[in-house]
């Protein structure tokens, strides 16, 4: 690929990135082709090419799944919202097909998606058995409670905050493979801005989507830079702000290979303590490179945005 071709592919990043914003914050409204090409500045038909070449999906495919995983997540950490709502709120003309949706989705319908991820012991006094396995399957939840629990306790000190306004330069990854060149690139401009020599940059991910509720090779990610150096969006490089908001913080010391046990332990911790998760996205920050660690383990923060209530 020569320079030109190189520059394209960013403006065209650049643009598919404030679509994706725009899409985030609007996915209980409605949302034409023709609303997001125009801020993507592109006309509808060369956006929609572009989107589904960049993103893997058409335009139609990707809000539909948003929607139904946004739902999802309410289900999970929202339990005072019916489902009525979230049809409504959604777009869905009725529960009825909302809940085929759902289903071809997820494989169960909302109803039984909400027992099998509320995070509390009242949907195991719900589950009956013609073997008589209920207190079989009550031991097996417990059990895995605990197991995160004690994991949170052997590993993480966890504190209640108030997180100020924080900064990042982000490129977005859509799940996992080729994420350590997207952080090579990120560190690449971070050095050439000069950004990477200040003691308070540090590296981090921002979860758009959560790995529990989307398929993993299109959990979107972005793989960021905190920063308090101001810098212009340019390409595949965007400015993303977390508004100042009250978190869960854990510092852990792990490998690489432990990062999803800890971040579903501390979601286990939320709910056993009786927080409830905010809209805006998790994320984490790390504190030193791994690599350079006599362990190979990550000093790394993870954060969950709550409620006040």
């Amino acid at each position: 690929m020569n320079h030109s071709e190189n520059e394209i592919e960013k403006e065209y990043i650049y643009r598919i990135n404030l679509a994706l914003k725009f899409i985030d914050k609007q996915l209980d409204k409605e949302l034409s082709l023709e609303t997001i090409a125009t801020v993507a500045c592109y006309s509808p038909f060369h956006f929609h090419r572009i989107f589904k070449a960049i993103i893997g999906e058409t335009l139609n495919s990707y809000i539909n799944r948003k929607r139904i995983e946004k739902a999802a997540s309410i289900l999970m950490h929202r339990k005072e919202i019916s489902i009525t709502q979230l049809s409504l709120q959604y777009g869905f003309t009725s529960n009825s097909s909302f809940t085929r949706a759902f289903k071809k989705f997820y494989g169960v319908n909302p109803s039984e998606f909400r027992k099998q991820n509320s995070g509390n012991f009242s949907k195991i006094s719900k589950v009956k058995s013609k073997n008589g396995q209920e207190n079989l399957i009550l031991e097996k939840y417990i059990c895995n409670i605990n197991n995160h629990l004690k994991w949170i306790d052997m590993n993480a000190k966890i504190n209640i905050k108030e997180v100020q306004e924080l900064h990042f330069a982000c490129i977005t990854q859509i799940g996992i493979d080729g994420i350590e060149n997207t952080f090579e690139r990120l560190i690449k401009w971070g050095n050439s801005k000069g950004i990477t020599s200040h003691p308070e940059t540090r590296m981090g991910r921002i979860f758009h989507d959560s790995f529990k509720i989307t398929s993993p090779e299109k959990v979107r990610m972005s793989v960021c830079m905190l920063t308090n150096t101001p810098f212009i969006s340019e390409g595949e490089i965007n400015a993303r702000t977390i508004l100042k908001a009250k978190c869960i913080t854990a510092r852990f010391e792990i490998t690489p290979d432990e990062f999803e046990k800890s971040w579903s332990a501390l979601f286990v911790w939320m709910n056993d303590n009786g927080y409830t998760k905010a809209e805006e996205n998790p994320f984490e920050i790390y504190h030193n490179d791994f690599r350079e660690h006599p362990e190979n383990k990550c000093i790394v923060d993870l954060y969950i945005p709550i409620t006040n209530s």
